[in-house]
């Protein structure tokens, strides 16, 4: 128990970036940081470190998972059955494809994996997010004001920092294989052609690269 709650303790600091990624969208940050903490709680019951995954690694999306879970299930709109059935298995998709390649499935990506609409995957996702309230509070001349979220732009700044230091922290040889792949949108043949390499060790060491950069950024 002691174990756990050392492992707990030491990535606290991820479930506050978690947090702060929806900070300012309709829910307070204490709720988020309870939600956060409930998927620290099960990430750490639930890894098993044999399977060669960093702890971080698994417990991100466990923690965005129980986050987002926040605002499908405390929205004020009720959603149909069928609309948040397709909602978890978007998010599900999307987190697995975050574990594996840092990013969420565009919305085309998502209709070709579950085979729906483009409008259905849009409408599923819209229906996760808070709503606006439409008896919000008046400004000082009387006029009725909607709360809309709007992006954080000091946390975008942060995460960009953050992806510049743990890119700068690779090895020349890696960056390379970084600015060709994600930079000069070079696809990994071509980008094995130009480094002398074969297109399944640039496969290989992208996927070592890119766990060390979302490592770097999480922790």
């Amino acid at each position: 128990m002691s174990d756990k709650n050392a492992l707990a303790r030491r990535h606290l600091g991820l479930v506050h970036a978690c947090c702060k990624r929806f900070s300012g969208k309709g829910i307070e940050y204490e709720e988020l940081y309870a939600a956060g903490c409930l998927g620290l709680t099960k990430a750490i019951n639930n890894f098993d470190g044999s399977r060669g995954l960093q702890f971080s690694t698994y417990a991100f999306p466990v923690i965005m998972g129980e986050i987002k879970r926040l605002f499908r299930d405390g929205g004020a709109v009720r959603v149909s059955r069928s609309l948040r059935e397709l909602s978890l298995k978007i998010s599900r998709l999307n987190n697995e494809n975050e574990l594996k390649n840092g990013e969420e499935l565009t919305v085309f990506q998502l209709s070709k994996a579950l085979n729906v609409s483009p409008e259905e995957i849009a409408e599923a996702i819209n229906s996760t997010r808070p709503a606006l309230s439409l008896t919000a509070d008046c400004d000082e001349e009387g006029n009725p004001q909607t709360d809309v979220p709007t992006p954080d732009i000091q946390d975008e700044i942060s995460e960009r920092l953050s992806l510049e230091a743990a890119i700068d922290a690779l090895p020349q040889s890696d960056r390379e294989i970084i600015r060709l792949r994600y930079y000069g949108c070079k696809t990994q043949v071509q980008t094995a052609r130009i480094l002398n390499m074969t297109q399944v060790q640039v496969s290989r060491r992208e996927k070592k690269i890119l766990s060390f950069i979302r490592e770097k950024m999480v922790i």
